[in-house]
């Protein structure tokens, strides 16, 4: 790739040009954090005979930490490695609504929003929110959050489908136990140099005046845009830009996320698992189950892994779970024929 860039005719084709050296970037970032890494354990090797030889029990302690900060390291790296689908790298569009369960239910979608948001903060990531809906009591209905960074949607694909939380309602003034439920969904952004076919005339655009929860979030301005893709049915919206335009250029990336989510799926026919793995929002369709009382833990159905600390999870702490469910896809790709669980 760096033979390509110094050549002549390069620059003459100036998007493509672009699009090889972002992937030349990212190449090397991967390639010098591998030798850092290399370099560190190196290092630890040495430090290793040094205290060997001198009995240093203090040494012993630091080499130990450093090997677990290297093997954290490492399984990050390795996660990256098993992200090899062709929209992994990108950026992702969040999706959040409310299932069964009522206000429970509302209130379920604002905890999960937030454990996301978090999620994204300790990765360095940027959130950007873009619709919320508020609930009738408490929480919200549904809400749509844009996350940038690296290898966001190969991340967060994982977290697509039904979430099931149980708990002591604190709108249960019995101190009953409540089950409820939310949906998560999940796409890649779209970038322009994708083709997706949009005419103006299948769109009916409103605007209309934010309001509801989001706090400094939401502009409370007659800015906020829904757009309705009639042949479809899908609808989207922004509200969190200043001005009606942004929002109206945020919410049309959003719809071509979508009309390309679907026209994939179409191709693949599997229009009838256009939400993954996700089913009715309510009971027997949970992909995880978030469970507050009468014990604390988190299971993923799909893996069967599981976290005891939940309150820890609704912190963001959820590498764990989204790293069994990726070496599990990567196991079962490897086992097809003519795929493989990682790339080259």
């Amino acid at each position: 790739m760096e033979a390509r860039t110094a050549q002549p005719e390069f620059w003459e084709d100036r998007e493509q040009a672009q699009q090889i050296l972002q992937e030349l970037t990212a190449l090397r970032e991967c390639l010098d954090a591998f030798g850092a890494l290399e370099q560190r354990l190196a290092e630890v090797r040495a430090l290793w005979e040094l205290s060997w030889e001198e009995g240093n029990q203090e040494l012993a302690a630091e080499i130990a930490a450093e090997v677990r900060r290297l093997e954290r390291e490492l399984e990050d790296m390795t996660l990256d490695v098993l992200l090899s689908g062709p929209y992994d790298d990108r950026n992702a569009i969040l999706s959040l609504h409310a299932g069964a369960g009522g206000t429970d239910a509302q209130d379920w979608v604002e905890m999960l929003l937030r454990m996301y948001l978090r999620w994204a903060e300790k990765r360095g990531y940027k959130t950007v929110i873009t619709e919320l809906m508020a609930g009738e009591e408490a929480g919200l209905k549904s809400a749509t959050v844009m996350i940038s960074g690296h290898n966001v949607y190969g991340y967060l694909k994982s977290e697509k489908g039904v979430h099931r939380l149980v708990r002591v309602s604190p709108y249960d003034f019995s101190g009953r136990r409540h089950t409820s439920f939310a949906a998560v969904d999940v796409l890649p952004e779209i970038s322009d140099e994708i083709e997706v076919a949009i005419d103006p005339n299948d769109l009916r655009i409103d605007t209309y005046r934010s309001g509801g929860a989001g706090g400094q979030h939401v502009n409370k301005t007659d800015s906020a845009v829904r757009i309705t893709h009639l042949p479809t049915g899908i609808v989207v919206a922004c509200q969190n830009e200043r001005s009606q335009q942004m929002n109206r250029l945020v919410a049309m990336k959003i719809l071509r996320s979508r009309l390309f989510e679907l026209e994939r799926r179409q191709q693949e026919q599997a229009l009838a698992e256009l939400r993954g793995e996700q089913m009715d929002i309510a009971w027997g369709s949970q992909i995880r189950s978030y469970t507050f009382h009468p014990f604390s833990l988190v299971k993923d159905h799909r893996t069967g892994f599981e976290v005891g600390n939940v309150q820890g999870v609704m912190d963001g702490d959820l590498d764990d779970l989204i790293s069994a469910y990726l070496q599990q896809e990567a196991a079962r790709k490897s086992q097809q024929p003519g795929l493989t669980g990682t790339k080259a």
